[in-house]
């Protein structure tokens, strides 16, 4: 008697996913605000980096990769808070946390179940804080080494 073979189950090899040539990078996010002194002030104390007045009305903050551009609108609008919470990580969170204090910045919302304006480790592992500046824009502030990806 001779020993069959059976057949084997053949795998389709799923199709290469080539990367795209041209992937947008993030570069800027605008905030609006109503003063640009105030705002261009505000913005140096609290991530203790010197903004660059550009033309236009408005203030450039290098934050790694993406810069930060604060735009006075005053003369035209009211200016509308950014999306909920522009995320920043700090190498030194206390430091930070210190500045925004003194800037009377800190958030005073709940954020789950714990205070917003309190450095807390969140549930997801971010050690942070939050605060709003001067015309609502909502910030968080992420110790560095902790920021979650998901």
């Amino acid at each position: 008697m001779s020993a069959t073979k059976k057949p084997t189950a053949v795998k389709a090899n799923p199709p290469k996913r080539e990367a795209p040539d041209d992937v947008p990078q993030f570069f800027r996010l605008n905030v609006e605000v109503g003063d640009l002194d105030a705002a261009t002030s505000f913005y140096t104390k609290l991530l203790g980096v010197q903004g660059r007045k550009q033309p236009g009305h408005r203030c450039y903050f290098d934050c790694g990769p993406v810069t930060l551009q604060v735009l006075d609108v005053s003369s035209e609008s009211q200016p509308h808070p950014a999306a909920k919470s522009l995320y920043f990580t700090v190498k030194n969170l206390e430091a930070v946390f210190d500045r925004a204090q003194a800037l009377s910045c800190l958030s005073r919302e709940e954020v789950h179940d714990a205070p917003g304006g309190g450095i807390v480790v969140r549930p997801w592992g971010e050690r942070s804080f939050y605060a709003e500046d001067p015309w609502g824009n909502p910030l968080c502030l992420v110790e560095e080494g902790t920021v979650y990806t998901g």
